[in-house]
């Protein structure tokens, strides 16, 4: 419930999830493996929220997407032909890099926006789409990283996104949705035919995440956006420790 809470208002919901399965005792992979597949309902029914931003965006996402669900798949095989032990000293590095995604994703966020309003102001001839290979490569390397370990990659998303398309920040969360649900849909498929899953654990997240996303939507914007964060930092700090020490 409470990474599904945290997901709704600043996201990085993993930070939560990933750690408390680890201190429930389940290997790494297994955590991870199974925390993927049981946010993935989450991931839908989030894009689903954000129809109304994605009119028009149908063909852009066909595109991206065929680059996130390729990395995807990259990702998801690294993580299922690696050993273990590699994947407890990547993901605590991974990790570490997600807490910070999470303490700049507002001076994200706010660049973004003022990056739209100088273009606006500017004229509509100052308004161009970049599509480059270099968002499509973008795309696929964060893509790369959901598929083995996903925590903050909507934060990646969102910052590509943000920099490459004439677009209202809502319009890129809504894409951004999207394709961070074609990136863990595409893994959690590769997870429930090759790899472990612990489905009474992936049926307690979806349960427990979609629950708590409809709490922190309705209710968890009124706490203070610096404390949450904060306390995602935290957690993901502590299973860091957790995956170093034992």
């Amino acid at each position: 419930m409470a990474a599904g809470a945290i997901n709704a208002i600043v996201g990085s919901g993993s930070l939560i999830t990933f750690p408390t399965l680890l201190a429930f005792g389940f290997p790494p992979v297994v955590a991870n493996v199974s925390n993927n597949v049981g946010l993935v309902p989450g991931n839908v029914s989030g894009a689903w929220g954000y129809r109304r931003e994605l009119a028009g965006q149908r063909g852009r996402l066909m595109r991206l997407g065929l680059f996130s669900v390729a990395g995807s798949l990259v990702g998801a095989i690294a993580l299922l032909s690696l050993p273990s032990g590699s994947f407890q000293d990547i993901v605590s590095v991974l990790i570490l890099i997600a807490c910070v995604l999470v303490l700049v994703q507002p001076q994200l966020n706010a660049r973004i926006a003022a990056r739209r309003q100088r273009r606006a102001e500017d004229g509509p001839e100052a308004v161009t789409e970049v599509t480059s290979p270099v968002l499509a490569g973008g795309v696929f390397g964060a893509a790369v990283y959901g598929g083995y370990f996903g925590a903050a990659q909507g934060v990646l998303v969102i910052g590509l996104l943000g920099s490459f398309l004439d677009e209202p920040l809502q319009r890129v969360n809504g894409a951004k949705n999207v394709l961070v649900a074609f990136v863990n849909g595409t893994a959690a498929v590769v997870y429930i035919v090759f790899a472990h899953v612990a489905w009474l654990v992936v049926a307690l997240i979806a349960a427990g995440s979609t629950l708590g996303g409809l709490v922190g939507a309705r209710y968890g914007r009124r706490l203070p956006p610096v404390a949450l964060r904060l306390f995602v930092v935290a957690i993901g700090v502590i299973s860091v420790i957790k995956l170093i020490v034992f």
